[in-house]
């Protein structure tokens, strides 16, 4: 038997955040306005369990520049090739930064940059699987699901912005 997925929202300093689990993992993580908003389903169900609550604790935990990595049960749903960039977002440090290209060869799909990209701009977990360290080769800032200002302060924080025109 499946166990429901809940949904809440958290407050956060780049606005507010849906969270989505089920009773064994974080599904979703969704900005106010997203670029990509995340399918909606009839089964999801206003909600909390304990999957949430320590994504909300190590989610504050992170704003407050208290944690650098997440420990949490991550289910995000999308084809092998998605979830195969999504996986190696997990790998980039905190504080740093890399370009699209990089991500494409990191997932063995070097002249693949757009689909890199595109699957990219579709992880349904950002902050926690960091999408935002992925910048343009020129070090500008680039597409996110979460808005430009969004990735700016979240590189802010972790103290990773390039120099010169972030917006390109």
């Amino acid at each position: 038997m499946n166990t429901p997925l809940l949904h809440r929202h958290i407050d956060s300093p780049v606005g507010p955040l849906l969270l989505v689990a089920d009773d064994q993992a974080l599904r979703v993580i969704e900005f106010d306005n997203p670029r990509h908003p995340y399918k909606r389903s009839p089964d999801w169900q206003p909600g909390d369990n304990a999957v949430m609550r320590e994504a909300a604790r190590q989610l504050a935990q992170y704003f407050r520049g208290e944690r650098r990595e997440f420990d949490l049960p991550l289910a995000p749903q999308g084809t092998d090739f998605q979830r195969t960039v999504w996986h190696n977002l997990a790998d980039i440090p905190y504080g740093q930064t890399i370009s699209y290209a990089e991500l494409a060869r990191r997932v063995d799909k070097p002249t693949a940059t757009r689909a890199v990209g595109a699957a990219n701009g579709r992880n349904p977990l950002p902050i926690v699987l960091p999408c935002h360290r992925v910048i343009g080769a020129d070090g500008s800032l680039t597409g996110f699901g979460g808005g430009l200002p969004t990735k700016q302060y979240l590189l802010t924080l972790e103290r990773a912005l390039p120099s010169g025109d972030l917006f390109g």
